[in-house]
């Protein structure tokens, strides 16, 4: 019995511990100050053998302790399914639908030259904006160095976080940001676009010249950076990215989708089955206001984010493209419609 009891106890000192260690700042329960402190000084080993200045290595790492609130965030993910309505309310909103518009017509001169350079409707890196960030009122309060070297160091995804940590380390080192000002989600996403390090380095843009790409405080090199990541993703701006859609009664919709979900995104597995409007209309399916289907005979896909018997979607190569950005379904159709809905549809 004292085997038991002295057990419980010890799990009972644990759990106090991570409680008391919750705090933002703290370090993170399971790795000691110590532990941290060897595995720190290995990245910074490592980022002298990259070529990242001593100086950027020392501002960055000095002092760096492991954020608890990052583990638990890491944790204690939603596993829950959200339903379309639910989560068109929270992200498309009526307020976000306004306030689109007023930022629409705000920057309209900078998104046109943004949209005719890379070829994306100017609505889209709006509803980007919007959905992302709030237009730029949420980037998130941790430093982008801090929590990708907890996560790093924490091993569930060490791998992964690690490089993304050498590709916070290299932005600082070219200078584009100051340690301090590298805020971002408690994931490391970053700035206005909540783009990853990794995404910085492939697609931002220093679209107003000054030599830096920011997606901190600039606009410019906001809006672009969002577009040049939609043009190299596949985007087109002759199409739109599908639309709302009324199937017909004892439509078997199951039947079209694939029995095997492929490899990768799990989003992409509504997207296997491609047919033509023409094809689609053959079949009964009509517009939402039970319509006939545009004349352009696009290649699309039948896309249902609640499963059949919910809201049906026709969706083309640009939803695609928008999964790239983030591979959820409700993720691509909310930014579709909010992009509708600020151009007045």
């Amino acid at each position: 019995m004292m085997i038991f009891e002295a057990q419980r106890r010890l799990k009972l000192l644990a759990a106090v511990t991570v409680l008391l260690f919750a705090g933002l700042g703290a370090p993170a329960p399971g790795a000691t100050e110590t532990d941290f402190a060897t595995w720190l000084k290995g990245v910074y080993e490592e980022g002298l053998e990259r070529g990242i200045s001593k100086a950027t290595l020392d501002a960055a790492l000095t002092g760096l302790t492991p954020i608890a609130r990052v583990i638990e965030h890491d944790r204690h993910q939603p596993e829950f399914t959200m339903t379309l309505k639910k989560y068109l309310a929270n992200m498309v909103p009526p307020s976000r639908v306004e306030k689109g518009k007023r930022k629409f017509s705000e920057h309209r001169d900078l998104l046109r030259r943004v949209g005719a350079k890379f070829g994306v409707q100017p609505r889209f890196i709006v509803a980007l904006w919007g959905i992302e960030s709030g237009f730029g009122r949420h980037t998130g309060g941790y430093s982008v160095v801090a929590a990708l070297a907890t996560l790093a160091h924490d091993g569930r995804r060490g791998a992964y976080f690690r490089k993304e940590l050498f590709n916070a380390l290299l932005i600082l080192d070219q200078g584009h940001i100051s340690v301090a000002a590298m805020k971002g989600s408690w994931a490391g996403a970053m700035g206005q676009s909540q783009f990853m390090p990794s995404s910085f380095l492939n697609f931002a843009v220093d679209f107003d010249g000054d030599g830096r790409r920011d997606i901190w405080d600039t606009e410019a090199d906001v809006f672009a950076s969002a577009a040049n990541y939609l043009k190299r993703s596949g985007w087109r701006d002759d199409q739109t990215w599908g639309r709302e859609v009324k199937l017909p009664r004892g439509f078997d919709a199951a039947a079209l989708m694939p029995s095997k979900r492929p490899k990768g995104c799990r989003a992409l597995k509504h997207l296997t089955v491609r047919k033509r409007l023409s094809e689609w209309q053959r079949l009964g399916v009509r517009r939402a206001d039970g319509g006939a289907l545009p004349r352009p005979d696009l290649a699309a896909s039948l896309v249902l984010p609640d499963g059949p018997g919910g809201t049906a979607f026709l969706v083309y190569d640009n939803f695609r493209a928008a999964l790239k950005w983030n591979c959820s379904i409700l993720f691509a159709t909310a930014v579709g419609l909010l992009a509708d809905r600020i151009k007045g549809g």
